[in-house]
């Protein structure tokens, strides 16, 4: 069997990017995880560890510094399409967001931008029903305390 191969699609920019530089550390039919570096560098931080939770709907991401320390969680809500003639997974950002910090504290990115997307006829409404009902179910483990999901435990990985 050819390798595996894993995209990101964006609505906004509207790209389509072959993620080369990830290195998957498990796949199965509900788990991806990987490790990465940033595409672009950042002063900020440098990559982190990702879970896609495929039948959730969501990528749960620890994101390091350049100092290897863990700075918070980011979790995309996502739509994930497998290709099986090219043995290729693309995960589709359905644009909302959630960054969980340390302290435990959340903040919800990007809503505005799924109305942006859909004003404009980029995103159809299927997906913000996806998005929103994902977001929902992500926020309802987060505030019932049981973030981060056991399988982040049971494949623990660290970036370097």
């Amino acid at each position: 069997m050819n390798t595996v191969r894993l995209f990101r699609k964006r609505y906004i920019p509207n790209e389509l990017i072959e993620l080369t530089k990830d290195q998957i550390l498990h796949i199965d039919d509900k788990l991806i995880v990987t490790r990465w570096e940033a595409i672009r560098p950042r002063p900020d931080m440098l990559g982190g560890i990702s879970y896609y939770f495929l039948q959730e709907g969501y990528k749960i991401s620890k994101i390091y510094d350049h100092n290897y320390t863990m700075l918070h969680w980011y979790c995309d809500i996502i739509d994930m399409e497998y290709r099986a003639q090219d043995n290729a997974y693309i995960c589709k950002d359905l644009l909302a967001d959630v960054v969980v910090f340390l302290d435990g504290s959340v903040k919800i990115l990007d809503l505005e931008e799924i109305a942006d997307a859909l004003d404009v006829g980029i995103i159809t409404e299927e997906d913000v029903k996806k998005a929103l009902r994902r977001l929902h179910r992500l926020l309802e483990i987060i505030y019932n305390n049981q973030f981060p999901p056991e399988e982040v435990s049971r494949y623990r990985v660290e970036i370097c």
